[in-house]
């Protein structure tokens, strides 16, 4: 990259890499903002999620990810609603949006689509995702019409989220004239069966893996560190890792991870991000406030070194003493 485009790249976004996704012409942004932590809706809260969001964009994050179940449809609106108000180029512009599991049959995954992109208020949207996989629907018709929706150039790729490698692969099975472009599964330090389990394959087959909930609630960014407990609401949606039998031991861990940070004088966001960011995965952040997506900004421009990374690994996995 030259001085000159580097001195035009939007404060904080600086260094913010992409890779090519193998269908639909798009490159990836290895970070970007997801929507799902704006969903409270109330008045006040829709006021923050505006801000938050027109935030990020001005700011320069470039990949947006929401679902039609987030905020029952008002997350796509509010969307819709800022990427107007900030005239947003969107070949500039990494969308994605995700059908529901409840809508996984043919007629539903069509009409799941135009509602999406009619409140986004777009003719097409560049990624659209099937949320998470249902037993009771044949993947093959959901793929199907996913896939008569990309030849009509209503979305610009297909991805996946939730999906074991047994399930991706039969995903892409039932496609005949695209791939699957994407599967975005939890991923973190702590967490990482599901994203260690598909990356591989994935890597393999040209498909990138999407990591949501990187900083775990907060905790890989410090949060719960000295004395805060996560809420009830936190616990049910942070699957197992923050229930009180474990909850304490990993707060040990984290301690020694955020020691790392201090040491090489970076934000301890930063080990999270960029272990993500080294396994080749990209990182989907959650922000409730300008300030969040500025502090989020600014861990990705601090690159812990390699050694650093090594040891947040080791004391993640409990091997050796933290």
């Amino acid at each position: 990259m030259t001085k000159a485009k580097r001195a035009a790249s939007p404060p904080g976004t600086e260094g913010i890499e992409s890779v090519p996704l193998k269908v639909g012409g798009k490159r990836h942004p290895l970070l970007g903002m997801g929507l799902w932590a704006l969903g409270r809706w109330d008045r006040d809260a829709e006021v923050r999620t505006r801000a938050t969001l027109e935030h990020a964009l001005t700011a320069g994050v470039t990949w947006i990810d929401t679902a039609e179940v987030y905020g029952t449809g008002r997350s796509e609106r509010l969307l819709g609603e800022v990427l107007t108000r900030v005239n947003a180029d969107p070949s500039k512009l990494l969308l994605t949006t995700k059908v529901s599991w409840e809508h996984l049959r043919a007629r539903q995954v069509h009409a799941a689509v135009v509602g999406s992109l009619q409140k986004v208020g777009r003719t097409s949207v560049d990624l659209v995702l099937v949320h998470a996989p249902d037993p009771h629907v044949p993947i093959a018709e959901t793929m199907e019409a996913l896939e008569t929706l990309w030849k009509a150039k209503t979305i610009g790729a297909i991805g996946v989220s939730n999906f074991s490698v047994d399930e991706l692969a039969a995903a892409r099975a039932a496609l005949h004239e695209t791939d699957i472009v994407v599967n975005q599964v939890v991923y973190n330090l702590f967490d990482r069966e599901d994203g260690d389990a598909v990356l591989e394959y994935c890597r393999t087959n040209g498909i990138v893996v999407e990591a949501y909930t990187p900083l775990l609630r907060g905790l890989l960014a410090g949060r719960y560190l000295d004395g805060e407990a996560p809420s009830p609401e936190v616990r049910r949606f942070a699957h197992h890792l923050l229930e009180r039998d474990r909850f304490d031991e990993l707060v040990v861990r984290a301690r020694a991870i955020r020691a790392l940070a201090t040491a090489e004088n970076v934000p301890m966001a930063s080990i999270a991000l960029h272990w993500l960011r080294r396994r080749g995965a990209a990182t989907i952040f959650g922000a409730s406030s300008p300030d969040q997506v500025d502090a989020i900004l600014d861990a990705w421009r601090h690159r812990p070194s390699d050694a650093t990374l090594d040891r947040a690994d080791e004391i993640a996995r409990g091997a050796g003493r933290a």
